[in-house]
């Protein structure tokens, strides 16, 4: 390692801890653990998911004690920021370079992954990800593959040889070139000779993919790492400051917008236009460089080249989509007339793409729509199967613009050389081309790894998909009770959940409990008061935001008018009709626009009482209310379908982490109906009093629990209900007052 590649970091923060890596010091895994770790920390250095890291150390073998060299290297899916010491897998080092004479060449290098697990040490199974052999045949103890975005940006620039050489010269540095390949066998082959025939060398650049650094010991590689990058970080930086043409070849439009409101008004359209061959969720990414690059002059020819490094477009596809609209020149309208011509061409070119360069055994098409769009004035749209895969593909989009960003900024007057140095072979050199210094890989080549066999293996690994997985949900109701349970029980099914109350602490409180059960990233709260038209409006449009539309829509929110209240009758009874009947009304109403622009099957489901069919004194409000309710329902279903099912529950009294029942109720009720209590017992128990003396009404004898309703409501809100719209699903444990004549 050059002397050089010990300096201070200028833009990276050195973040290792002599302290926390002595505690490392006797274990190698966990010292590889703790480097990977520090590496992942950034997203400068690399993204979620991507890059390797490895080292070589000796262990027993476990079957004849004697010591054995192994590789421990990040395993395949694996995350460097979050990996523990079970994500890498580990191999015999000697069983693996035993593979080189039986290597008949790359048209045949992917046989050879099938005999990784023969490699396997000991007991370990973890997946050997494509990249082991780029680790195995490195001479090197610790080795670093990553795909940092300034070193990307000289790997994916057409003068990127010379420009190496230039920073080679300016840090005193010996790091090589390599022209692009394929990862795998072949270009482990490619690294070790490239070592061998460059005595001294202290890194490698992989044209158009990542960067190659190691050491003799973890922090050694750690520090070559941070500061290769560094360094590159500080030469593309000084190339851009001394460009004299504007960053992405300037504005092209200087529109100022509400942003916000248009991509609440766009979003349901687009996402539901690019959810034609899968339902996906949306992350919008409006950061300053993400609407730079989309309304600048190059935005459109850039994106139509597409993406570089193999980790960035394994995301986002090999092209985003650019919609080319002037907010200065249209509206809304416009925006989606655009958005639905621009849609079919990239299907017809994405389809004729796949299509010439299939193979008989190539994997299936994987559906047509873009992954990533991009529009002028609003940003970068990522799609995904969830919202976590969303924001990973526009962070990767993100990471590819500046990649574009510091290769254009490398550009200089002598113009592309004849043969652009990604190329290996000559007959490769047509199919590379540049824009102002940025070279896109092949779409042969992107196919290749794209539509890759082991690529298609790594994705069949992956765990299925659960009920609610791909849905949006919005919950009404969610601080308590039903609506508390609803909203767990999504979230416990994979969807996302937008815990929606009056009470916005009883909210944050539901969304903490829900994302222990998924994500942080798969869902939030949000407060809602259903008498408030705007507040409706706003619970509607920040799912929008958050996610790009609404699959299901839950109410469970009511109020009850406690008997003994000082308000004027007419007052209570306005109130709860307004609440209970007409909110209902009012939310379905506002979430009509969206639900139709997504044009995606979606589910309402309300919720009634027993009370709608059982009469009662005292309790007209709320009884006429959960009748009107009933009436609601089948009027929406009409009114929405057929894309939108809108049904209901009829719970008989649920008093379990009711809001509907404070402690001043409960007591009231119990000392109503003779039932014996003690002032110390707690709410809960007094309320399972309560709960038990009504069980005893029904045929059953058991009482009514929130979690009862919450899986009805789930049933009708999923799938399994596909065929059932405008019905009213009694959970009353068998009331034979309530039953329907």
């Amino acid at each position: 390692m050059s002397d050089a590649a010990t300096t201070e970091t200028r833009r990276l923060q050195n973040l290792w801890d002599e302290a926390e890596a002595a505690r490392w010091a006797s274990d190698a895994l966990q010292l590889l653990r703790y480097r990977s770790n520090l590496l992942g920390a950034d997203l400068r250095i690399t993204n979620f998911g991507g890059g390797n890291t490895s080292a070589k150390f000796k262990l027993p073998d476990p079957l004849t004690g004697e010591p054995v060299r192994v590789l421990a290297v990040k395993g395949s899916g694996g995350d460097l920021r979050s990996i523990g010491t079970s994500g890498f897998a580990m191999l015999y080092l000697d069983r693996l370079e035993q593979l080189i004479p039986r290597y008949r060449g790359d048209a045949h290098e992917d046989e050879l992954v099938g005999f990784y697990p023969l490699c396997a040490f000991g007991e370990n199974r973890v997946a050997a990800s494509i990249d082991t052999p780029l680790h195995a045949f490195l001479p090197f103890d610790h080795v670093d593959h990553l795909h940092p975005d300034w070193a990307i940006a000289l790997a994916a620039s057409a003068n990127g040889r010379v420009k190496l050489e230039e920073f080679n010269r300016r840090y005193q540095r010996r790091i090589v070139w390599l022209p692009w390949q394929r990862p795998g066998f072949e270009l482990a082959l490619m690294l070790r000779n490239a070592v061998a025939a460059e005595s001294g060398c202290d890194g490698i650049v992989l044209g158009s993919h990542g960067l190659f650094t190691w050491g003799d010991t973890g922090r050694d590689c750690y520090v070559n790492s941070i500061t290769t990058i560094d360094q590159m970080g500080e030469f593309v930086a000084d190339h851009d400051r001394r460009r004299s043409v504007a960053r992405f070849g300037g504005r092209a439009t200087d529109a100022t917008v509400d942003r916000a409101s248009i991509t609440a008004d766009i979003l349901p359209y687009l996402r539901g236009a690019v959810s034609s061959d899968r339902r996906v969720v949306a992350n919008v990414e409006a950061s300053d460089v993400a609407l730079e690059f989309a309304g600048s002059a190059w935005a459109e020819e850039l994106c139509r080249l597409g993406t570089s490094c193999p980790d960035h477009f394994v995301r986002t596809r090999i092209s985003p989509m650019f919609v080319p609209w002037d907010p200065a020149r249209g509206d809304v309208s416009d925006l989606q007339r655009r958005l639905a011509d621009r849609l079919a061409h990239y299907r017809e070119s994405y389809r004729a793409y796949y299509k010439a360069h299939a193979q008989p055994d190539s994997p299936p098409l994987r559906g047509s729509n873009p992954s990533v769009v991009v529009i002028p004035a609003l940003g970068v749209f990522g799609f995904g199967k969830d919202k976590r895969e969303a924001r990973f593909v526009t962070e990767f989009f993100v990471n590819a613009i500046q990649v574009m960003a510091g290769a254009t900024a490398l550009e200089d007057e002598s113009g592309p050389p004849a043969v652009l140095p990604q190329a290996r072979r000559p007959e490769q050199a047509a199919e590379f081309t540049s824009f102002h210094n940025y070279v896109a890989l092949p779409r042969s080549e992107a196919f290749r790894i794209e539509y890759w066999a082991l690529e298609e293996a790594k994705l069949r690994r992956l765990p299925p998909e659960r009920e609610f997985s791909r849905k949006i949900a919005l919950v009404v109701g969610a601080g308590s009770g039903i609506g508390r349970e609803v909203a767990l029980e999504i979230a416990r099914r994979g969807g996302h959940v937008v815990a929606a109350d009056q009470n916005g602490f009883a909210a944050d409180a539901t969304w903490s409990e829900a994302q222990k059960l998924s994500s942080p990233d798969m869902g939030l709260a949000i407060g809602l008061d259903l008498s408030d038209k705007n507040s409706v409006a706003a619970a509607v449009r920040a799912t929008i935001l958050a996610f790009g539309g609404v699959d299901i829509i839950v109410n469970t929110a009511a109020v009850y008018p406690v008997p003994e209240t000082a308000a004027a009758a007419d007052a209570v009874w306005a109130r709860t009709l307004q609440i209970n009947v007409s909110s209902n009304y009012l939310l379905a109403d506002e979430a009509r626009r969206a639900l139709s622009a997504q044009n995606l099957p979606a589910s309402i489901v309300l919720t009634s009482s027993a009370n709608a069919v059982v009469p009662k004194a005292g309790s007209e409000a709320y009884d006429v209310g959960k009748a009107a309710i009933n009436h609601l329902i089948r009027e929406l279903a009409i009114g929405l379908g057929p894309l939108v099912r809108v049904n209901g529950i009829a719970p008989a009294t649920v008093v379990a982490g009711s809001a509907m029942f404070p402690r001043d109720r409960v007591v009231s009720s119990l000392r109503k109906y003779n039932i014996a209590f003690d002032d110390e017992e707690t709410t809960e128990a007094l309320r399972a009093k309560l709960a038990d003396f009504y069980a005893q009404r029904t045929i059953t004898r058991r009482p009514i629990l929130p979690e009862d309703c919450a899986r009805a409501i789930c049933w009708l809100a999923g799938d399994l209900s596909a065929k059932t719209t405008g019905h009213i699903i009694p959970v009353d444990g068998g009331l034979p007052e309530a039953f329907l004549r």
